[in-house]
């Protein structure tokens, strides 16, 4: 590393420096017609902080919701962009943030919203590329600068599909907790269930996950009359009264979604991804449910609300809670729309988790989607007819990495496909931890997930390099510590 990546980094690391430039490119909205020619402004963050003429360009395939949140909890791209002279992009997701191809009204029909799929957000990111190995490209040794694609979750999920079905505009991806095989067929549904129940019953001495099974029961037997709405809806402060057997439904969805949630960012230390919270937030919940074993159903449930505010409420700012919402950043509307097109992830619950039991039933899913959305969905396996399923030996330069203690690693690759598509296991690891920033108090298997990250990605580089040019490449210092054999 040369004097200016040192101070760089150095200077990085002290001032947390995730700046970024807000700028727009004009997209199609549809990429595989040629019969409509709109177009609309998808937003992209960049910072070119740490770039050098002809540097690579790291480039976040941005998920559901602000492309702001994931930029500024995706420091391991800050982190690295230094040694490698790169130039740093967050691309938002059509129909996310404010890369509404249809503005308002975007939401409003299906003619506005069928441009919501995956392959067309690919798209969007291939012509982003496009531009950008265009504008910085500066050598007159090099057509265009190299591009590693990064995500996570399901961002994770479109940097693979990238590599895969784009492999000229992306040189290899880092995947990180990307639950590629989540779909019909390929996982059992009840796994994902089971491992946010194995969290829950480590988390500290007691077994927390206990209270939690019974509480389903004792919702649904308090909430037949009025009184036990009444007093459940102040006990938990939620924002609207509970008055409907429809209001009871969307109360335990956001109470397992929260339970879900408080797993995905079980992280080391204070964050504010999903919403603030402390270190370690599945020990802090779960010591509010100790010594309840042997207690009546409304005490059960009155440990249960506070218990909750380790999420809803940490800061102690929030007024009350909104059952239709569990994460303010993350653009849930769009995502229900997903799930009920290419994007459907089967999950079931029995008796051997906490949950309450929910059998996966695809008809009845999609008479629910038909009711929400208008839309008819014939089949729950069109990702592995697009992208292959579990059929990826033919892939090359991906890294997919997954935390045991997420539950997407019940769908994510968990062993090596090939000698280029490697799988990274994280012990100890809650949602693509290995994504975010260098901390203090890392788990040591994080820190090896990185190092082999970033080993790849030089690897990747410098073959890009190498083959184009045998002596262009040695302008990069950090390829002098890289062995390619030609």
């Amino acid at each position: 590393m040369n004097l200016r990546q040192t101070i760089l980094l150095f200077l990085c690391k002290e001032i947390l420096c995730y700046n970024f430039t807000t700028k727009y490119i004009e997209v199609p909205v549809d990429h595989f017609s040629f019969s409509n020619n709109a177009t609309f402004k998808l937003k992209y963050l960049i910072n070119d902080s740490f770039w050098i003429d002809d540097g690579p360009v790291f480039f976040y395939t941005g998920n559901e919701g602000n492309i702001e949140n994931f930029a500024e909890n995706s420091g391991f791209m800050f982190d690295i962009a230094p040694t490698f002279n790169a130039l740093l992009v967050f691309a938002e997701h059509r129909y996310y943030g404010t890369s509404l191809p249809f503005g308002n009204a975007s939401f409003t029909s299906i003619e506005h919203l069928g441009y919501l799929t995956a392959n067309q957000a690919l798209a969007d990111y291939v012509f982003l590329i496009s531009y950008l190995q265009t504008v910085y490209s500066k050598s007159e040794y090099l057509d265009k600068v190299p591009v590693v694609a990064f995500g996570g979750s399901y961002g994770g999920m479109l940097a693979t599909w990238l590599r895969m079905k784009y492999p000229a505009s992306v040189i290899g991806a880092i995947a990180a907790s990307a639950p590629i095989w989540q779909f019909q067929g390929l996982t059992p549904c009840e796994n994902f269930n089971r491992i946010v129940t194995d969290v829950y019953k480590i988390a500290n001495e007691e077994d927390c996950s206990v209270p939690l099974q019974k509480s389903w029961k004792i919702i649904r037997n308090l909430t037949t009359s009025d009184d036990g709405k009444n007093w459940l809806t102040n006990q938990w402060k939620l924002c609207n009264p509970l008055k409907t057997q429809e209001d009871i439904e969307k109360l335990i969805q956001w109470f397992s979604g929260i339970l879900v949630n408080i797993v995905m960012v079980n992280y080391p230390y204070p964050t504010t991804f999903l919403a603030p919270l402390p270190a370690y937030p599945v020990k802090v919940f779960c010591n509010k449910l100790t010594d309840i074993e042997n207690v009546d159903d409304k005490t059960l449930l009155t440990a249960v609300g506070t218990a909750l505010e380790v999420y809803t409420n940490y800061t102690q700012k929030t007024k009350c809670n909104n059952i239709n919402q569990t994460a303010a950043d993350l653009g849930e509307k769009g995502w229900d729309f997903q799930a009920c097109t290419e994007m459907i992830m089967p999950m079931c619950s029995d008796d051997n988790d906490m949950f309450e039991n929910n059998a996966w039933d695809f008809n009845k899913y999609a008479q629910e989607c038909y009711k929400k959305w208008g839309i008819q969905q014939l089949r729950a396996d069109l990702p592995i007819l697009e992208f292959g399923g579990k059929d990826i030996g033919s892939a090359s330069n991906i890294v997919f990495s997954n935390g045991l203690s997420d539950p997407w690693s019940s769908g994510g690759v968990l062993a090596n496909i090939s000698s280029t598509v490697f799988a990274v296991i994280i012990p100890e690891g809650a949602h693509h931890l290995d994504l975010r920033g260098e901390n203090k108090d890392d788990p040591q298997s994080v820190i090896d997930a990185r190092r082999f990250h970033t080993q790849n990605i030089k690897t990747w580089i410098t073959e890009y390099y190498f083959l184009r040019d045998k002596n262009f490449f040695k302008k990069f210092h950090f390829y002098e510590r890289v062995t390619y054999e030609h």
